[in-house]
């Protein structure tokens, strides 16, 4: 069983992966002197992390699509399913994580100060209008850049590998909130990336498809006896 301390730690490297979704660039308002200290110091003592979560498992993302998202679908008619193992539930897409790892380092210290990624490999989703479906899978969150990648098939033939598809904003997160054996964070905004815009829009003959469009707010339920090497 899991002692509180190494919980404690977890818990906090989980809220400062969510809250590394805003511009990294806020993280570094130290003086030049401060600056060039901490370099020298980084020099010669490599930083070790707040907190190291090796091994992901367990439990979802889940994206409750925004009324703008689904009506941009309405008025586009393209119809929104889901891939492999990912479900459509209650106006979310949900998305089984899959692995992943984390290392959070005090902020300043290095950059970016969260590194790593949170997978969801084997689940995806699909949009369709016609005889062209489009399907995303494999989403693969990069919380160190606040990006979320994928690869892209269209009409089952690949696209594109490890695309930049959506921009994270964690500006409106509510509080770390924990139920049993999980953790829960909850407000991160997801938006279209220019990358994924760009790509619908010429897959679908469109420009309606607009970068920086809000499709929904995260919630991420993690696993908390997966791996964690607290230091």
């Amino acid at each position: 069983m899991s002692t509180l301390h190494p919980t404690k730690k977890f818990f906090a490297s989980l809220a400062v992966v969510a809250v590394a979704a805003l511009p990294l660039a806020a993280c570094s308002s130290g003086s030049d002197s401060d600056s060039a200290s901490e370099s020298s110091s980084s020099s010669a003592t490599p930083p070790k992390p707040v907190a190291s979560i090796t091994a992901l498992t367990g439990e979802d993302t889940a994206v409750k699509l925004d009324k703008g998202f689904t009506d941009a679908l309405t008025s586009l008619k393209l119809t929104p399913g889901t891939v492999g193992d990912g479900e459509l539930v209650d106006g979310s897409l949900v998305f089984p994580i899959t692995g992943g790892n984390v290392e959070v380092f005090k902020p300043g210290q290095v950059s970016p100060y969260v590194i790593g990624q949170i997978q969801h490999e084997g689940s995806g989703f699909s949009l369709e209008a016609g005889d062209t479906k489009v399907e995303i899978t494999n989403l693969n969150v990069d919380p160190g850049v606040s990006r979320v990648y994928g690869d892209v098939s269209v009409n089952g033939e690949v696209a594109a590998t490890s695309a930049y598809i959506f921009t994270l904003n964690g500006s409106t997160l509510k509080p770390l909130q924990s139920e049993g054996d999980t953790a829960v964070l909850e407000g991160t905004k997801v938006f279209i990336s220019p990358v994924a815009a760009d790509l619908l829009n010429k897959t679908f003959g469109t420009d309606a498809v607009t970068p920086d469009l809000l499709v929904g707010v995260a919630k991420i339920t993690v696993d908390t006896t997966s791996g964690d090497d607290g230091n």
